[in-house]
């Protein structure tokens, strides 16, 4: 069975793509953002109908170059939060800096605890270093951080582990923090719908890949772990379920959020046949990424696995029983994964990443 997708529109990216990484889209209950970033600065544009008096675009000054870390964005487009290899910091479109969380430096082999990013702007291994990230809660109030420590403001300590942190977005107060228990070479945070719940990857190599689900009470921040070697790739839009792939990439995973436990399952190899173009032999595999379109339906890809053979597929799944409905078929090729938009909508960007497309399932689906 083959399902219909309809282009809602497709966006120019702000910035060259050959100094600038590939565009995304940041989403929360009505809000959808498109975000890029380059070396000196980045762009946020508005997606949705833009508020009376908002501006359709917004710049960002960036405190450090694209490779020293990643970068997020208020819903509302007042601040950027950029996680870096020394710091976390909050920083307005004026370029004024509204707070800054000084943190241990990701550079395993550098115990410093830098100043400023100029104290190692020049150093080979710090432009390799490992990397924390940062996400802004869906009301703008909080933000949530994976940091290496000891903060700046842990006096008298030289412990090296790792925080999950729960900082005011207002003026960078930590509110609550957990030691992640983990040797991160990278992280990505998932938004929820409820402003204290919040979804953390963890790369650690060949170490391992363990996903927390963070909850804040007002008080305390507490997380547990969903799995010891996967990859979160969403939430569902009641917030009630969780969709993730393990390591191998063998099966999608429906999980409750209440206590992670797994509902359905559904492995690539026993339902998602061989591409066209191929001998039959190989693995076929789903992407690290995914788009829940509605409560009760996903759209996942192989792209990764289809990408040696030109053309990649996107599938439809169904998951009340965990079941492939059947692929999507789209008015001309895409690249790469299908990514989560919000509000019935998944996102592709151009294989020059020079613009960004956003579909929904045909009226007739």
């Amino acid at each position: 069975m083959t399902i219909t997708a309809r282009l809602v529109t497709a966006v120019a990216a702000p910035l060259d793509p050959t100094s600038a990484e590939a565009p995304q889209v940041l989403h929360w209950p009505g809000r959808r953002l498109l975000v890029q970033r380059g070396d000196t600065e980045l762009v946020a544009l508005d997606l949705d109908e833009p508020s009376a008096g908002r501006a359709p675009e917004a710049r960002f000054p960036a405190p450090w170059p694209r490779h020293f870390g990643s970068v997020t964005v208020s819903p509302e487009r007042d601040v950027a939060v950029f996680a870096g290899v020394h710091a976390v910091r909050s920083v307005e479109a004026t370029g004024v800096t509204r707070w800054e969380v000084r943190h241990g430096c990701w550079d395993g082999s550098c115990a410093l605890m830098h100043l400023s990013f100029d104290e190692y702007a020049h150093d080979e291994d710090h432009f390799y270093a490992d990397s924390g990230s940062a996400a802004v809660s869906a009301d703008g109030r909080l933000v949530w951080a994976h940091v290496r420590g000891p903060l700046s403001s842990d006096k008298g300590t030289e412990d090296d582990q790792e925080l999950w942190v729960v900082l005011d977005a207002t003026n960078g107060e930590v509110l609550g923090r957990v030691d992640t228990m983990t040797v991160a070479s990278g992280s990505e945070h998932t938004p929820h719908s409820d402003p204290t719940n919040m979804g953390l990857s963890i790369g650690e190599g060949e170490e391992g890949s363990p996903v927390l689900w963070g909850r804040w009470d007002g008080q305390r921040l507490n997380a547990e772990q969903i799995g010891i070697e996967r990859v979160l790739l969403g939430v569902s839009p009641s917030g009630r379920r969780l969709l993730t792939v393990p390591v191998g990439q063998w099966s999608l995973s429906l999980h409750r959020v209440k206590d992670g436990s797994v509902l359905q399952k559904l492995d690539a190899k026993d339902t998602v046949s061989a591409h066209p173009s191929s001998t039959g032999r190989e693995r076929v595999y789903w992407d690290y990424e995914g788009a829940f379109v509605d409560e009760d339906t996903v759209v996942a890809g192989t792209s990764e696995c289809d990408a040696r053979y030109g053309t990649v597929r996107h599938w439809l799944v169904d998951v009340r029983g965990m079941t492939l409905r059947g692929e999507i078929l789209y008015p001309f090729p895409v690249s790469g994964p299908a990514r989560s938009a919000g509000d019935g909508t998944w996102y592709t960007v151009s294989k020059d990443s020079r613009s960004v497309h956003l579909w929904q399932l045909a009226e007739e689906n």
